[in-house]
């Protein structure tokens, strides 16, 4: 019965996608306008390179600031462009990216990162900017691991759709004061982790060891806990066929991490997203967070630098650390703009050495321009250098997660967050999640196979 049900939800899904494509295929021959206005397949056109170029920020509202900074910049060095600039929450950007890919309305540029690069590319949204990358000045001067991202998580033919900006990792942010105050050993371990976490909760008192996310952008964060603590280090079979997701060590993992939920937690936290979940910690007295470097800076504003630490995962069996991809964030130049090369200058511009060392030191992430990451403030941001150094000196593997599935942003969100807050409230067990989760993915996985093949 479950495996009926869960096959019509995905055909039903599917079908879903199907209309929305063919949708998109009869607006195509109406989409108009010179303002970069467009649905998915309008193939626009390059424009005088002058005039107005519409940017749809895809973390609105948290990245406002620096990229007003950032456009007021352009705008001085290119006075015949002007960049009309439309914060989006990130909570809220796919789905206007996707009405606006069926009904028209799309911006010139908008944020492209890894997890939502594939369902654009397959409605033939993005313009292939592996040609202008090759002209500019940029060429050769990308960080090429996350060059190679975000084509993989385009997934049609090794072709570059975004540009990278910046690259996010977990972090494990944890109140140096409190763990101080209680006599912990820096969390370091999964083991230590679960102590202090313990430790660290009075319950009459409002004082809790953890925070964990259970709202919008929960799955990651429960991936990379599972991951991190079976020490599985692949994300499909050797026949990358079938998803570990469901492996008995990690629904194992699973049930331990969840068991946190108002135990040691604040019971908020079965609806908080990141937005929440960081202003709870930044303003409590709560002993942990995992997040991720996008955060760095928040938590300096409102603790300072003394009162908490930015670390990697913590390791686990065999003292190594594992944890699942963060996604890259970038750039993309969607086809339907009528003004390509002025929308270009923005991208070549916003991902130059001065401008991309602005964002990410305003953002606390990993510079995609290799010159802007050798800039002081890299080395002097210790979750940034700490994450990079993680990531490069062999202590930590990465778990690949399937960005290029077409169906990917769909599973992981709109099918299991709200599966996922069962789980938390007990109405589900873990393991009946986690095989739900390995179903569709195993399904998506055999249809992107046999479309390859």
């Amino acid at each position: 019965m479950k495996t009926s049900m869960r096959r019509s939800s995905r055909g039903a899904r599917r079908s879903a996608a199907a209309v929305a494509v063919s949708a998109v295929l009869a607006l195509t021959a109406t989409a108009c306008g010179d303002d970069g206005s467009g649905a998915a397949g309008d193939k626009g056109a390059d424009g005088s390179g002058k005039g107005k170029v519409v940017f749809w920020d895809n973390n609105g509202g948290v990245r406002t600031d620096i990229w007003k900074e950032i456009i007021a910049d352009f705008e001085k060095a290119n006075p015949d462009i002007e960049v009309e600039y439309v914060g989006i929450a990130a909570t809220e950007y796919q789905s206007k990216v996707d009405t606006a890919l069926q009904g028209g309305g799309l911006p010139d540029v908008g944020g492209v990162g890894a997890a939502m690069l594939a369902g654009f590319a397959a409605q033939n949204a993005l313009e292939p900017l592996d040609d202008r990358l090759g002209k500019s000045s940029l060429n050769g001067k990308l960080n090429e691991d996350m060059v190679k991202s975000l084509k993989a998580a385009g997934g049609r033919d090794d072709t570059l759709y975004s540009i990278p900006t910046s690259a996010n990792n977990g972090v494990l942010y944890y109140r140096t004061d409190l763990f101080k105050q209680a006599v912990l050993d820096e969390p370091t371990t999964w083991d230590d982790f679960y102590e202090a976490a313990d430790k660290l909760t009075d319950k009459g008192k409002n004082e809790f060891g953890y925070t964990i996310r259970g709202g919008a952008g929960s799955i990651a964060q429960a991936l990379d806990a599972m991951y991190g603590q079976s020490g599985i280090t692949s994300f499909w079979d050797t026949g990358n066929e079938k998803t570990t997701v469901n492996d008995p060590k990690n629904v194992a993992a699973l049930e331990k991490y969840v068991g946190l939920f108002k135990k040691v937690t604040p019971a908020a936290d079965l609806n908080n997203d990141f937005t929440k979940m960081v202003a709870q910690w930044d303003s409590g007295t709560i002993g942990m967070l995992n997040h991720n470097l996008g955060s760095y800076q928040d938590h300096v504003k409102a603790l300072g630098v003394d009162k908490f630490r930015g670390i990697p995962q913590p390791v686990g069996p065999g003292g190594k650390r594992v944890q699942v991809s963060n996604p890259v964030d970038g750039l993309g130049l969607f086809k339907s703009s009528k003004n390509k090369d002025a929308a270009w200058k923005f991208i070549d511009f916003a991902t130059s050495k001065a401008e991309n060392s602005k964002f990410n030191q305003a953002a606390g992430q990993v510079p995609s321009n290799n010159d802007a990451a050798k800039d002081e403030w890299v080395s002097e941001a210790e979750p940034t250098k700490l994450a990079a150094e993680a990531l490069s000196d062999g202590s930590t593997t990465i778990v690949q997660l399937p960005y290029y599935l077409p169906d990917w942003n769909t599973i992981s969100k709109t099918d299991n967050e709200p599966a996922f807050q069962k789980v938390m409230n007990g109405s589900m067990s873990a393991k009946d999640f986690l095989d739900t989760l390995a179903d569709q993915l195993n399904e998506a996985q055999t249809e992107w196979n046999e479309q390859k093949g």
